[in-house]
C-alpha cells in the first residue's frame, strides 16, 4: 500500500504538487522505480510549461522523465539529492521533494482519492 497524502496534487505521470510549488515524485512511482541511483535536477530559473520534460530520475531499474506539473519558473532545487539520490526512495514527500515552482498554472491534476483509484 503505497502513501498518498491528501494534501498534495497529482499528475497522471505520477509527480505531485504542493500548495507552496513543490513537486516530487509519488511514492508508487519511486516504488515502481526501484532504488533510485541519479536525479537530473532542471536548472533555477527556468521557465516552464505544464506537461514539460523538467527532470530525470535514474534507477537500478531504468531511468524515467519527469513531467511538470504545473507550468511556472523553477526558484529552487533540492541540492541534497545531488549526494544522497536514495532521499526519493526514503522520503518521497519531504526530503526527497525534487524542485519549487512559483506556479502561474496548473496542469490536469487530481487529488488524492483520484490518483489513488487511477493506479489500483
Amino acid at each position: 500500500m503505497t502513501n498518498t497524502p491528501s494534501d498534495l496534487k497529482y499528475a497522471a505521470s505520477h509527480e505531485w504538487l504542493s500548495a507552496d510549488g513543490t513537486v516530487g515524485i509519488t511514492d508508487f512511482a519511486q516504488e515502481q522505480l526501484g532504488d533510485v541511483v541519479y536525479v537530473e535536477l532542471p536548472e533555477v530559473g527556468r521557465v516552464i510549461e505544464a506537461g514539460e520534460t523538467i527532470a530525470v530520475v535514474e534507477s537500478v531499474k531504468t531511468a524515467s522523465d519527469i513531467y511538470a506539473p504545473a507550468s511556472g519558473t523553477v526558484v529552487a532545487v533540492n541540492e541534497d539529492l545531488r549526494g544522497t539520490p536514495e532521499l526519493v526512495n526514503s522520503a518521497p514527500y519531504e526530503g526527497g521533494w525534487l524542485f519549487k515552482l512559483d506556479v502561474t498554472g496548473e496542469g490536469d491534476l487530481m487529488d488524492a482519492g483520484a490518483y489513488t483509484s487511477a493506479n489500483n
